[in-house]
C-alpha cells in the first residue's frame, strides 16, 4: 500500500470510530480520507480556496479559512486537515473554537503549530488543537 494511501487510511479510520459530522479543510484534490468517511457513514464535506474536482456523494465549497463563511462549519463536530499549509492551523484553531468543534491536523513531516496540541497517535500522529466543551456531542 502507498504509504501516503495509509496515512489517509489511519485517519479516516480514526475520525470514523470518533465523530459523526466532519469538515475538512484545504482538501486540494486528495479526497481519500472523506471518501473513507462518506463509505462510513459520516457526514462529510470538504472545503478549498481553490476549484476542487468533482467528487460523488461529498459537498464541496470554495472557502478561505482566513475569511470563513461559517454556515458551512456550523453543524460539524470536527474540522480537519490533512497536511495544511503551517499558516492556516491560527485560523482553523479560531474557528473550531467559536464552532465548539473539534480540530485534528495532520502535519506534514514534523511540523506543528505552538505546543503541537495534544497528540493522538492512530498509527500516525494526529494533532489536536482545540477540543470541543460540549462531552454530547463527543463519540470518543
Amino acid at each position: 500500500m502507498d504509504a501516503y494511501k495509509r496515512i489517509e487510511l489511519l485517519i479516516g479510520t480514526y475520525i470514523s470510530r470518533n465523530y459523526r459530522n466532519a469538515v475538512e479543510i484545504g482538501v486540494g484534490k486528495n479526497f481519500d480520507v472523506a471518501r473513507l468517511l462518506r463509505r462510513s457513514g459520516v457526514g462529510v464535506r470538504c472545503t478549498d480556496i481553490k476549484p476542487m474536482p468533482e467528487e460523488p456523494g461529498i459537498p464541496t465549497c470554495i472557502d478561505d479559512i482566513f475569511s470563513p463563511d461559517r454556515s458551512l462549519y456550523e453543524a460539524a463536530d470536527l474540522l480537519y486537515a490533512v497536511r495544511p499549509a503551517i499558516e492556516m492551523v491560527p485560523p482553523m484553531i479560531r474557528l473550531s473554537q467559536e464552532l465548539q468543534c473539534d480540530l485534528l491536523v495532520y502535519h506534514l513531516g514534523f511540523e506543528l503549530y505552538g505546543d503541537g496540541g495534544e497528540l493522538i497517535d492512530c498509527g500516525v500522529v494526529l494533532h489536536r488543537y482545540h477540543v470541543r466543551e460540549n462531552p454530547s456531542k463527543r463519540d470518543d
